[in-house]
């Protein structure tokens, strides 16, 4: 009986004070109330907004003609991602759109997007592969000098590994173009070591061995009399 009674003595000493802030406990209980149904709406609102975005890509990839070129595929993507932003849908096909670009040739314009993209999405699953986005459409248009450091910060800036060792890769294609042969094969040779049976690994270790027997060659050449 004791331990029946003290919820209802505490329930006598607590009423006054129910009567004196009742106003209070009821403005805000309302408050509580509107909260969570603003919070329900705009989760489904989200929630569908992100299915009409996944729809809107679905359909694009099904509706391509088969005569559409890479720029008039890039701006219905950026088309896609300008109607659906915050969406992971409109990110992906921010990204493809500035892929499209770089692969119709149009190395600024993808640059410029994927620029925009890295600066809106600065730590987003996609902006490892929107830094090497920047850095590609960079040596495209031969500012070297430029895609280098885009490419050392990809290495450095970000955790994704496989965009780490496609920067390397690149790296290492640029000191091969340059003639830092030495340089060129070190590279190759330790992404070929630090992740065997990927594509960059496997491709960075045919370039190596093309390198050393190209040097082995050179040295047998220049020995003979």
């Amino acid at each position: 009986m004791q331990s029946q009674d003290v919820p209802t003595a505490f329930l006598f000493k607590l009423w006054p004070w129910i009567e004196a802030n009742k106003n209070r406990i009821i403005i805000g209980t309302g408050i509580i109330i509107a909260a969570a149904f603003l919070y329900s709406f705009f989760s489904w609102q989200r929630e569908q907004n992100e299915i009409a975005a996944g729809r809107a890509l679905t359909q694009l990839a099904f509706s391509i003609p088969p005569d559409a070129g890479d720029g008039q595929l890039g701006g219905a993507y950026l088309k896609i991602a300008g109607e659906y932003p915050g969406t992971l849908s409109g990110r992906r096909a921010w990204l493809q759109g500035a892929a499209a670009l770089y692969a119709a040739g149009r190395f600024a314009d993808a640059q410029t997007q994927f620029q925009k993209f890295l600066e809106a999405h600065p730590d987003g699953d996609f902006s490892a592969s929107a830094a090497l986005g920047v850095a590609a459409s960079l040596e495209a248009q031969s500012k070297l000098d430029l895609a280098i450091g885009a490419y050392q910060r990809v290495i450095n800036g970000f955790s994704d590994a496989v965009a780490a060792n496609t920067a390397k890769f690149a790296l290492a294609r640029i000191d091969e173009q340059q003639g830092k042969f030495a340089d060129a094969f070190n590279s190759y040779d330790s992404i070929a070591r630090s992740s065997p049976g990927s594509p960059v690994a496997q491709e960075a270790g045919i370039r190596a061995m093309e390198l050393k027997a190209k040097s082995a060659s050179a040295t047998s050449t220049a020995g003979k009399p």
